[in-house]
């Protein structure tokens, strides 16, 4: 796609506007981060933007609980301050490191751009992360699976038995082909680095503060809520992308939508059971139910029908569908770019 532009730039063709040239620049930074986070995901020797909001996350926490009244309406405050200045260096840290580099050279900003659209990607990484713990639960390594799950999910795991890893597994897939890929290539389609990096701040916030325990019940209050409503379209989208992807994927695309359509409530989330839902759908299998969480049982609706009982494979199905989500999801959001270049375009 990007390759044809810029053959017809240097056949005479140029972009007219400036929104011309931002719109091409964050097309082609969606692509090349794309297969950037294909090729590489997420190496542990590398310095992730997340890392960054994580710690100003946790700097933050204690000075703002110390200067706001320890009450409910104290923290509610305080949580909220927290939530204005994380997600106001979530995007203004970006924005300025962008426009440093477009006064040094456009192909800077471009190559800046790519980089940080890769960061904010994690299809590769979700995918090792959950083929981790198929390969030794498909081998009947029990012990070893559920360690692997434990570093994925939040819900305690001593006690899973092979079905139980497998749809923690499937389940987290899931869900997280929703925030962690569907969500951030929106945003960045839509605002490019800096908006992806603030929805990134605000899922960040929301996986450290945004529980409803004694401790952040309060103070995370406004995190959740926030990342609510960041995630009410992208979960969405992933639901009904998953719904096409299940059809390329050679799986039930009409069971995913069914469920989708009955079960997507099914959720304590108000986003998560939409992808989840169709995931559960197109492999057949039931999801949701019960689990332990700090040693205290949470009872939980179920999401699908058991058609089957769930086994590791549906582990290595769910990682294909969420990636090929991941490319519906690009070609959609790289379509919606080009329509706004190619009106820019004079010849």
């Amino acid at each position: 796609m990007e390759r044809l532009i810029w053959h017809q730039l240097r056949a005479g063709t140029h972009l007219s506007t400036r929104k011309g040239r931002g719109s091409l620049t964050i097309l082609i930074a969606l692509c090349v981060g794309f297969v950037l986070d294909l090729l590489i995901g997420d190496p542990l020797w590398l310095p992730h933007p997340v890392q960054g909001i994580g710690w100003l996350i946790a700097r933050l926490e204690v000075p703002l609980r110390r200067v706001f009244p320890k009450s409910p309406g104290g923290e509610l405050v305080a949580g909220g301050v927290m939530v204005v200045l994380v997600c106001l260096s979530g995007f203004l840290v970006p924005f300025a490191l962008l426009w440093a580099a477009g006064l040094w050279s456009p192909y800077a900003r471009l190559a800046l751009e790519c980089i940080l659209c890769w960061q904010v990607l994690a299809t590769k990484s979700l995918r090792d992360a959950a083929m981790q713990v198929y390969h030794p639960l498909a081998a009947g390594n029990l012990e070893a699976a559920r360690k692997a799950v434990a570093g994925i999910v939040g819900r305690d795991t001593e006690a899973l038995d092979a079905p139980g890893v497998a749809r923690a597994t499937v389940e987290t897939v899931a869900e997280n082909t929703g925030d962690g890929i569907v969500a951030p290539m929106l945003f960045f389609a839509i605002g490019g680095a800096p908006l992806a990096l603030l929805y990134k701040a605000i899922n960040t916030m929301d996986s450290m503060v945004g529980y409803k325990n004694s401790r952040f019940i309060y103070f995370g209050r406004a995190a959740a809520r926030l990342d609510d409503l960041a995630n009410y379209v992208p979960a969405r989208l992933a639901g009904f992308l998953s719904v096409a992807a299940a059809g390329f994927c050679r799986l039930n695309a009409g069971g995913a939508l069914r469920i989708l359509r009955r079960d997507r409530k099914n959720h304590t989330s108000p986003n998560a059971g939409w992808p989840e839902a169709a995931c559960a759908g197109a492999l057949g299998v039931r999801l949701g139910g019960s689990s332990s969480y700090g040693g205290v049982m949470v009872e939980k609706p179920t999401i699908g029908d058991e058609t089957r009982r769930i086994a590791p494979d549906d582990i290595r199905k769910a990682c294909r569908l969420s990636f090929a989500v991941a490319v519906l999801c690009l070609t959609l959001c790289a379509a919606v770019r080009l329509a706004f270049v190619l009106p820019t375009l004079t010849f």
